[in-house]
C-alpha cells in the first residue's frame, strides 16, 4: 500500500505541480488538498474516510473552541478540546492499539475474543497529533481558527508530509496555508532538498538494510557477537537515513510549494548524550510532547520530582505512540530512564569528556534500536544475548569478516554522511566556485548534475528493486 502511493508520487508529482502553480493561488489549497487526498487514496482508498472524518470533526471542533472563548465560556472552549481529543484518540486507539489489547485480554483463562485483524492506516499516527495541535493551539490563544475547510483540510491531508512527518503543528503553518509564496529560489531549494532525501532513503538505506535483514534473519546460535553489533549498526544507519531521507523529501516538496516545515533530523549520531541525541532525533514528535503534554504536565517549573515524573510520562507515551507492541512500551521506558539518570547524575560528566560520551551515547543508542527492531520480546533478549556474547555463537567468524570487508565502503559513507561534514564541504565548493570564474553558472551545472544522477539512479532502484522497506511508515 505505502509503496503504491510512492510510485504513484513519483508518477503523477510533475502533473500535480503543473497544476498547482498554473492555478490561481485561490485554488491552491484545493488542489493540494485533491491531490493529498488521491496519493492517499492509492494506497488505502477505505482509510481516506477516516482523515476526512478527523478533518471534519476538528475543523468544526475548532470553530467551536474560538466561538466558546469569544463569549467568554471557558468551560465549553475547554470542553471541546477534549471531545476533540477523544475521538482523535479514540481513533488511533481502535486501529492502532486494538488488537494489541485483545490479546494481552486472551492471556487471561477462559478469554477468548477474536482479533479484529485491522489494517493500521498509513500515517495516522501523524495526522492524528496534528488534527489535535489545532484545538489546542486555537484554546490556547497561538492560532486562530481556519475557516475554509478546504484550507483546513489540505493542511490535515498535506501529501508531502502525510505518511511519515514530520508532524506539523498547526502554529507553524497557520500563517503560510493562505499567505505562503512560491519563489523560484525555494523551488529549486527544495528540488535539492527532495533528491538528496531521495538518494538517503533508496540508495543509502535500502543498500544497508539488506544487511540488517541477512543477519537479523538467523537463528540466535548462528550470530556471534561482532556480526550481531554489525547487524544493529545496520539497523541504526538504515532507520536513520530511512527516516530522515523521507523527512528531506516531504520537507523539499514542501518548500516547492511554499511550505516552510520545521527540521525533524540534526545529525542525532554524532550526540555525546541521550538527552542531546532526543533534541536531535525525530525533533518534530518530541516538540509535540512537549509542547502538548510535558509543559502542561507542568514541565520543570513544580520541583524535581514532578519533573521526574513529567519525563517518565511523556516517555512512555512515546513507546506506545510508535507501536502496540511490548517492545515499544519497553524502548520507551529504557530511554526514559536513561534521561532521568542523565538529569540526576551525571550529564555534567558527559559534556566534559567528548569522547567517552560520545561512546557511550552510540552504545546505548544501539542497544535501544535492538528492543526497538523487533515486535517479539522473544527475539529482543535473543538478539541482546548475542551481542554480549551469550549465544554461544562465539565472537567472530569467517562470514563475518566477509560482511564486514563486503560492507566497508558502504560503511565509510553512511558514517560520513551522518555527520555534517559532507554538507559544510559541498558548502564550501560552492562558495569557492561563485567567487571564482566559474562563477554562479559551475554551480548551477553541478546542482543539476546532482539532481539528475541522483534521480536517475533512485528511480531504476525503485523500478527494478524488491527491497523497499519504509520502516516508519508502520507507525
Amino acid at each position: 500500500m505505502v509503496f503504491s502511493s510512492i510510485m504513484f508520487l513519483f508518477r503523477y508529482l510533475p502533473v500535480v505541480l503543473l497544476l498547482y502553480f498554473i492555478a490561481p493561488k485561490k485554488l491552491r489549497n484545493t488542489i493540494l488538498f485533491i491531490a493529498s487526498l488521491i496519493f492517499y487514496a492509492w494506497g488505502e482508498p477505505v482509510y481516506v474516510v477516516i482523515m476526512l472524518f478527523s478533518t471534519l470533526v476538528d475543523f468544526t471542533h475548532g470553530l467551536a473552541v474560538y466561538k466558546f472563548k469569544q463569549k467568554g465560556e471557558m468551560g465549553k472552549a475547554k470542553l471541546m478540546v477534549v471531545s476533540s481529543m477523544i475521538t482523535n484518540l479514540a481513533l488511533l486507539g481502535f486501529f492502532k492499539y486494538a488488537d494489541f489489547i485483545i490479546g494481552n485480554l486472551n492471556l487471561i483463562p477462559g478469554v477468548e475474543i477474536p482479533l479484529l485483524n485491522l489494517a493500521l492506516p498509513i500515517g495516522i499516527s501523524f495526522y492524528t497529533f496534528q488534527t489535535m495541535s489545532y484545538t489546542v493551539d486555537i484554546y490556547r490563544g497561538d492560532a486562530l481558527p481556519q475557516k475554509n475547510i478546504i484550507s483546513f483540510g489540505a493542511y490535515v491531508a498535506l501529501f508531502p508530509q502525510l505518511i511519515a512527518g514530520p508532524i506539523v503543528q498547526y502554529n507553524t503553518v497557520a500563517e503560510q496555508l493562505e499567505g505562503r509564496k512560491e519563489t523560484l529560489d525555494d523551488f529549486a531549494t527544495g528540488v535539492m532538498r527532495f533528491m538528496t532525501g531521495l538518494g538517503k532513503k533508496v540508495l543509502l538505506a535500502n543498500n544497508i538494510g539488506l544487511l540488517w535483514d541477512m543477519i537479523s534473519a538467523r537463528g540466535i546460535g548462528e550470530v556471534p557477537v561482532l556480526m550481531a553489533w554489525l547487524g544493529i549498526t545496520a539497523y541504526a544507519f538504515q532507520i536513520y537515513f530511512d527516516f530522515s531521507g523521507y523527512s528531506d523529501m516531504a520537507i523539499g516538496l514542501g518548500r516547492m510549494m511554499g511550505f516552510h516545515f520545521l527540521e525533524n533530523f540534526d545529525y542525532p549520531y554524532i550526540s555525546r548524550s541521550i538527552t542531546e541525541f532526543w533534541r536531535r532525533w525525530h525533533m518534530s514528535l518530541g516538540s509535540w510532547f512537549r509542547s502538548y503534554v510535558y509543559i502542561p504536565l507542568g514541565g520543570n517549573r513544580k520541583g524535581f520530582k514532578m519533573q521526574i515524573r513529567n519525563i517518565a510520562i511523556v516517555w512512555l507515551l512515546t513507546g506506545i505512540w510508535h507501536g502496540a507492541s511490548w517492545n515499544f512500551l519497553l524502548w520507551g521506558a529504557y530511554f526514559g530512564i536513561f534521561l532521568i539518570l542523565e538529569k540526576l547524575l551525571w550529564l555534567d560528566f558527559l559534556k566534559k569528556h567528548r569522547i567517552f560520551s560520545h561512546v557511550y551515547t552510540l552504545f546505548l543508542v544501539w542497544i535501544g534500536w535492538a528492543i526497538f527492531a523487533f515486535d517479539d520480546m522473544g527475539r529482543v533478549v535473543q538478539y541482546l544475548k548475542a551481542m554480549f556474547g551469550l549465544s554461544g555463537a562465539g565472537f567472530v567468524n569467517g562470514e563475518t569478516l566477509y560482511l564486514l570487508l563486503s560492507y566497508a565502503v558502504m560503511l565509510i559513507v553512511l558514517i560520513l554522511a551522518a555527520t555534517p561534514y559532507p554538507g559544510q564541504w559541498v558548502r564550501k565548493l560552492f562558495n569557492r566556485m561563485e567567487n571564482n570564474s566559474l562563477g554562479r553558472t559551475g554551480s548551477t551545472v553541478l546542482q543539476l548534475a546532482f539532481v539528475a544522477v541522483v534521480f536517475i539512479i533512485s528511480t531504476a532502484y525503485l523500478v527494478d528493486a524488491t527491497y523497499n522497506p519504509f520502516l516508519y511508515f508502520r507507525f
